[in-house]
């Protein structure tokens, strides 16, 4: 095991180019851990914390943020305010020609659309600074700041926010992979050995512990499984006759992912599940006797782990990939690109045929990955179920997100060691 290891990692560390890039990446995630231990003050950490326990909600932003939620870090905010402000503009791009002409338009409409994201990080961050103290100081921990003090809150979260976004950058440029993912993986491997520690703590039984090792290793499997599953659309180009030459008669495939949305519908379905729950109890303190129990039996019916908000969950999961995927999909303009450069699918004519099969095979793709991402989002309560222990090191979308950046990394990295070959074997010849 060990030598395979060695063979592993002894050609990342013999080329320069990608050594260096490792411990640049090293070098900035250390000091993420850094930053994540530096505390706002006057804030009640512990029984922060004993919130963030029954707060799927809160539990998901704490994923973003590395953990540094949990314990309010100067970067408690994390990345939320940024992935949200991507969504946005990334959702804008099929919806307004303006920003569609900018994501074609190469490397200077992705730098053009960065810095529209990062002007709605700012307010994004700004409300989301203001939510979270609010929650703080109706539950106590906190008490009531002065201007000045809200201010310098405020200005300290969001700044906080911007420095992870640099950060990320830095790994995007210098690094290795993608930042931003890599600096929620990090978050999230980071909260594993306390995970773990809780879940052997509150383990009944050395039974109960196995099954939930065995139902861990089933959900990494089944993950990496449906993230690497596709199905392969082959394209056929006929060949063309210019002067003399030949071109074309080429073949080539179009691969149709089973999770093309990613975790972004689990966070889509989390933010609106929990609305009825925090309705309620929000409602519970009005003085009409009438909407007061309304609100209480509806905060009891959406409470996270029972019945109807695990099945509302589900759906809702369901719902919002097929939403994504429609809208980010467009078998229209894949068909006239496809017609454009001469090919066609064997056995369905050009044009609108086309684009009809293209929709088939994407709804029946989608249907199976939505289900998927649906059972990785009450996964944890499944898993609670079968085993009666409720704090777990890991949850499923953050399996999901480790697995996901995980494969594009080792990808990212076999590619720049292979470059590297090939461009050794130029320098002999």
């Amino acid at each position: 095991m060990l030598e395979k290891i060695v063979q592993v990692v002894k050609p990342l560390w013999q080329v320069k180019q990608v050594r260096n890039k490792i411990l640049f990446t090293l070098l900035i995630l250390a000091a993420l851990r850094l930053l994540a231990h530096i505390p706002v003050p006057g804030v009640n950490t512990s029984v922060l914390e004993q919130i963030f326990l029954g707060n799927q909600f809160l539990g998901l932003l704490d994923i973003f943020s590395g953990g540094s939620l949990s314990n309010f870090s100067i970067i408690a905010l994390g990345l939320g305010p940024y992935i949200n402000a991507s969504i946005i503009f990334q959702l804008l791009a099929f919806v307004f020609p303006y920003f569609e002409r900018l994501s074609k338009e190469g490397e200077a409409g992705r730098e053009k659309i960065e810095f529209y994201t990062k002007i709605a990080t700012l307010p994004l961050a700004i409300f989301q600074g203001l939510g979270i103290y609010a929650l703080l100081r109706n539950q106590g921990i906190i008490t009531g700041l002065g201007p000045l003090d809200l201010v310098t809150f405020i200005v300290t979260l969001t700044g906080g926010a911007f420095l992870l976004v640099w950060l990320g950058s830095l790994v995007s440029d210098y690094g290795v992979g993608n930042g931003i993912s890599l600096l929620i993986f990090a978050g999230i491997i980071s909260q594993m050995p306390q995970g773990f520690a809780q879940t052997l703590a509150v383990g009944q039984g050395g039974f109960n512990l196995l099954l939930l090792v065995v139902l861990s290793l089933l959900a990494i499997m089944a993950v990496v499984a449906v993230t690497e599953a596709a199905r392969r659309i082959p394209v056929q180009y006929a060949k063309r006759v210019r002067g003399r030459k030949m071109y074309g008669g080429g073949s080539t495939y179009l691969p149709f992912k089973l999770n093309q949305a990613g975790v972004i519908p689990i966070i889509f379905a989390v933010s609106l599940v929990l609305l009825p729950s925090m309705l309620g109890q929000f409602l519970t303190g009005v003085g009409n006797k009438t909407i007061s129990s309304l609100a209480a039996n509806l905060a009891n019916l959406f409470t996270p782990n029972g019945p109807v908000y695990n099945l509302t969950y589900f759906l809702m999961v369901v719902l919002f990939t097929f939403f994504y995927t429609m809208i980010v999909f467009n078998p229209e303009k894949i068909s006239e690109e496809i017609k454009k450069s001469g090919g066609f699918i064997p056995g369905i004519r050009p044009g609108k045929p086309t684009a009809n099969y293209l929709q088939q095979v994407s709804l029946r793709v989608t249907l199976p990955g939505a289900l998927f991402l649906g059972l990785v989002a009450v996964l944890p309560t499944i898993v609670q179920g079968l085993t009666g222990i409720s704090s777990l090191a890991i949850g499923g979308t953050g399996i999901l997100i480790v697995v996901s950046v995980v494969l594009e990394t080792v990808r990212l990295v076999e590619n720049m060691v292979q470059m590297r070959g090939y461009e050794k074997f130029l320098e002999k010849y």
